[in-house]
């Protein structure tokens, strides 16, 4: 009888996506269907592009060799260039993790090998890598492309006279500042409605701006 599998759930909400309690849903009924549960959470508000997620460093430092990184998507885990992705990589393959996401169906077998079984866990590490390469290149060129028509958009509609910029979130900012004004910190008031730090921020910069 092998050692069971520790699964680490790692949720990422950039502030364009912020329904991380939707994905922590999907990876909860995923892991019951494989007849197993997620034994922690690591939510973070920050975009995938970016090398610093503190979340995402406190699950490899959590880590023993034979776990599980559970991702519902890989651009969860990355959008990262080339440079930064291998770096990323190799910090994960160092703590022993694997990942497994639900976008990639070789990766799901990871969850029922038993971490004494060191073969096929070897097999299903040479495939996934090759997999989580290609995975995270086509992230990377989906994001690319996606910034270079937000910016060539934004050029047409300035040159039009039309552009005005992202719209404020009036409710969203008037929930930060009544969780603010009951003494919250910056941090928990981000976790708790699903928003980047940057956003509070802004949010306090506003209203201090038209006091």
């Amino acid at each position: 009888m092998g050692h069971p599998v520790i699964i680490r759930g790692y949720l990422r909400a950039s502030t364009e996506d912020q329904n991380a309690s939707r994905a922590r849903q999907a990876l909860t009924t995923f892991a019951s269907e494989k007849g197993t549960r997620v034994a922690s959470w690591y939510v973070e508000n920050a975009s995938g592009a970016k090398t610093d997620r503190t979340e995402l460093a406190r699950l490899i430092d959590d880590s023993e060799p034979g776990d599980v990184l559970l991702v519902e998507q890989v651009d969860r885990l990355t959008r990262l260039n080339k440079h930064d992705w291998d770096h990323l990589k190799v910090a994960i393959q160092k703590a022993g993790l694997r990942v497994v996401s639900l976008d990639l169906p070789t990766s799901h077998a990871a969850l029922t090998v038993s971490a004494d079984d060191d073969f096929t866990g070897r097999m299903l590490d040479a495939v996934n890598a090759m997999l989580l390469d290609m995975l995270a290149a086509v992230a990377r060129k989906d994001y690319e492309d996606r910034r270079r028509r937000q910016a060539e958009g934004i050029e047409k509609a300035k040159e039009q006279g039309v552009y005005r910029g992202r719209p404020v979130d009036q409710g969203l900012h008037q929930k930060v500042l009544e969780l603010r004004g009951k003494g919250m910190s910056i941090r928990k008031t981000a976790e708790i409605l699903g928003c980047g730090v940057s956003t509070v921020q802004r949010a306090e910069k506003r209203a201090a701006e038209q006091s």
